[in-house]
């Protein structure tokens, strides 16, 4: 499977080009921050008009690494809605296509802060999961190990050729993994971000999302 390989915590993980996290022994696929109906959401509340084709856009990413990994069980890690209303706001169309996925496999809601508590569909609803030897939640907590969480989109730039290349990331050290956002419209945090720096090792490596996945050493602010 095309993808960047790494050991955590004794587990062997691959980060697909797409940001989703694959842990093969479990035939588990973890995604973080879908923020589906972040379009809806804004137009609610008055913000910015996007166009309305986030959630189809996302939902396609993710059958086709459903599809590719053959993976028995789906792990979202928080904010998988942008808030409640807009998992009940849900078109039919895409909340029939979710519904769809979800049908013959385990899967799993952690909760985030945008949906904190159960929203309109099966599965399993819990504010923490431990898959031995994994811990998996939404935010990271200080002092953790062997801790998959998202939250924070982490994101980091690579000078390539005189250019600056920007990409959402995964973040890795001996402690913890941080995933990328999932979702079409979600923003970033830079790697030097001083809650990043504080959360994450000297050594943590940043692995850039897209088609070749790039592990760097993380970049961290100059002091």
């Amino acid at each position: 499977m095309n993808g960047y390989e790494f050991i955590f915590a004794g587990a062997r993980l691959t980060m697909l080009p797409s940001g989703a996290l694959w842990w093969g022994e479990a035939k588990m696929l973890t995604v973080s921050d879908l923020h589906l109906g972040k379009s809806e959401r804004m137009a609610r509340r008055g913000g910015a008009m996007l166009p309305p084709y986030e959630i189809r856009d996302t939902l396609t990413r993710l059958e086709r690494d459903i599809s590719t990994s053959g993976a028995e069980t789906i792990v979202c890690l928080g904010d998988s809605f942008d808030d409640l209303d807009a998992a009940e706001n849900m078109h039919e169309t895409d909340a029939l296509w979710l519904t769809r996925l979800m049908a013959g496999r385990r899967w799993v809601w952690i909760e985030g802060n945008h949906d904190p508590g159960p929203v309109e569909f099966g599965g399993t609803h819990l504010a923490e999961l431990y898959a031995p030897p994994l811990n998996f939640r939404h935010i990271a907590r200080p002092g953790a190990a062997a801790e998959i969480s998202g939250h924070y989109h982490p994101k980091a730039s690579l000078s390539l050729r005189g250019r600056s290349i920007s990409r959402r990331c995964l973040l890795y050290d001996a402690d913890r993994v941080i995933l990328p956002a999932y979702g079409t419209y979600t923003g970033g945090l830079r790697s030097d971000h001083v809650v990043l720096e504080g959360l994450m090792r000297l050594e943590t490596i940043a692995v850039l999302t897209g088609p070749d996945p790039q592990p760097i050493p993380m970049p961290r602010s100059l002091k």
